[in-house]
């Protein structure tokens, strides 16, 4: 009995052991060294460098290489160690103008808004979908529901050619 006890604790202080995950680009500090300001291009960047995690989206012409180490215990949400950025800007012509490092203290905090949109209409738990639903019916019920539009169709049934030239 008091082996098993032994095993089962040992097994969860094992599931509580912090997981360290290096995420995205591998900082290669030699390669990075290496990139000539006005020398180097898009081309030779990306052969030293490989892809870029993200490009910029507006104004200037920049790749973003972006590393970040996390930890994780059990079930909890992960929490950034440290985050490290290389940008490299290019002028019109493609090449090298830039290269800077930035770090997780370089960043800024973005508050989200929270609040949703209302919308028209009723919504349904499951049961009440569950309960609701009837093998075989359309939805709406054995009736079928009334044109939202309240018109009954076509003039003519849309029969072809109803009286129309």
């Amino acid at each position: 009995m008091r082996k098993m006890v032994l095993a089962l604790t040992a097994i969860f202080v094992m599931g509580c052991t912090p997981v360290t995950n290096n995420r995205g680009y591998l900082a290669d500090p030699a390669a990075e060294s290496a990139i000539g300001v006005g020398k180097d291009t898009k081309t030779s960047v990306q052969q030293r460098l490989g892809f870029p995690s993200t490009e910029a989206t507006f104004n200037a012409d920049a790749w973003y290489y972006i590393s970040s180490i996390e930890k994780e215990i059990a079930f909890f949400r992960p929490t950034v160690q440290s985050r490290a950025i290389l940008a490299v800007y290019f002028d019109k012509e493609g090449k090298v103008t830039d290269v800077k490092h930035y770090s997780l203290r370089d960043g800024h905090v973005v508050a989200f808004e929270t609040r949703e949109t209302p919308t028209k209409g009723k919504e349904l738990t499951f049961l009440q979908q569950l309960f609701n639903a009837t093998p075989g019916v359309p939805l709406g019920g054995a009736q079928g529901t009334p044109n939202p539009g309240g018109g009954g169709g076509p003039p003519g049934g849309g029969g072809g050619g109803g009286g129309y030239p």
